[in-house]
């Protein structure tokens, strides 16, 4: 009879920044042998594309008191409750090897069930500051993953930092060679989270338009937009004679980065680990709406160490843009030596790492 093959179940919310990761740890734990489950809701099943076929998808119903009206936040207790028992009633039929919790509400049921049965578990936090749903938990968990160090803690809670795990298809393009910024083709690649993301779509196009025409007519813009901004974004890209790729999601972000003579893009923890592993100059505007400003506190390590330049929103303005973009773009040392710098903060081998962290809380979990 064969050996029973160990469960993981990965617990995520339904952002890219939750799911990025996530998917990372999955690929790393099939590879190793064991079986991956994965449960979301509606919103984070537009990522579920990009993990690994045989990783099991679970969609649960979402929950948050952030959106909708009265009605839907008086439901959301109940939604809560019902994810809890379902999860609760499968994790007793399944006994899970190891619970993993990446952020957001849905992550809440699968977390709250391991806790109640006593399964091993631990939170990974992207951020420098813990999200809401991770801070509720890291006094519950066995371990919080830290994915930026330092990261405020709550008392009692054990951090370890492992860096933010990147999926294979990034890591397979990680220090890939960087063509610096001359007088021929350049990309410019313009990211967002789908919070706050309005503000580049309103401030980026018109900065990109009124770059010197020397720097211009080389520039080829891949800009992410939100969909009802898309539209209104293309246009101006085209009434201005830039050629750009308008799209309210890329599935091929690593392939655009990879060819970027920069980045344009919020400080999510998950982009700033896709830059510093491809090794690519970027400009950061930290999302200034972002819970204990996280975005800000995930940005430091980058600018420090030379490989971006940090935007404040408050500072944030067509002008300010323009300047900064031209800086990198006309200077093909300085963008070469950002490069580097970026490339010197990335941590390939978080995914590995990670995947040792839940291997070693299973095994604890078998000798209690």
């Amino acid at each position: 009879m064969s050996a029973r093959q160990p469960l993981l179940i990965i617990a995520a919310g339904g952002t890219g920044g939750h799911m990025f990761p996530a998917q990372a740890l999955a690929e790393v734990m099939l590879r190793r042998g064991w079986r991956v489950r994965l449960s979301t809701d509606a919103r984070g099943a537009r990522y579920v594309g990009g993990f690994p076929h045989s990783v099991e998808i679970e969609q649960v119903a979402s929950a948050t008191f952030a959106r909708g009206g009265l009605l839907n936040k008086v439901m959301v207790p109940f939604q809560v409750a019902g994810g809890v028992v379902g999860a609760g009633l499968r994790m007793m039929r399944d006994k899970p090897d190891v619970v993993v919790g990446f952020g957001g509400y849905p992550s809440i049921p699968a977390l709250v069930a391991a806790w109640a049965l006593r399964r091993p578990r631990m939170v990974h936090e992207q951020n420098g500051v813990l999200g809401r749903v991770n801070r509720i938990f890291a006094r519950r968990v066995d371990v919080v993953a830290c994915g930026t160090w330092p990261t405020t803690l709550p008392e009692g809670a054990e951090g370890v930092p492992v860096g933010n795990p990147v999926r294979a298809a990034v890591l397979e393009r990680a220090g890939a060679g960087y063509i610096a910024p001359g007088d021929y083709p350049m990309s410019v690649l313009v990211i967002g989270g789908s919070q706050g993301a309005r503000i580049l779509s309103d401030v980026v196009p018109a900065a990109i338009a009124a770059l010197p025409e020397a720097i211009l007519r080389n520039v080829r813009v891949s800009h992410q937009a939100r969909e009802e901004d898309m539209n209104r974004v293309a246009r101006f890209y085209a009434g201005a004679g830039i050629d750009a790729d308008v799209q309210p999601f890329f599935r091929d972000v690593p392939r655009r980065m990879t060819e970027a003579q920069l980045v344009i893009s919020r400080a999510g923890a998950s982009s700033i680990a896709d830059i510093s592993i491809i090794g690519r100059p970027a400009i950061l505007i930290p999302y200034a709406a972002a819970a204990g400003d996280h975005q800000a506190a995930n940005a430091r390590g980058l600018a420090a160490a030379g490989g971006a330049i940090v935007i404040p929103e408050s500072r944030l303005s067509e002008a300010v843009l323009t300047e900064q973009i031209a800086a990198v773009l006309s200077d093909p040392r300085g963008a070469s030596m950002m490069a580097q710098a970026a490339l010197s903060c990335g941590m390939p081998d978080a995914p590995q790492h990670l995947a040792d962290m839940v291997e070693d809380i299973a095994n604890k979990g078998q000798s209690r």
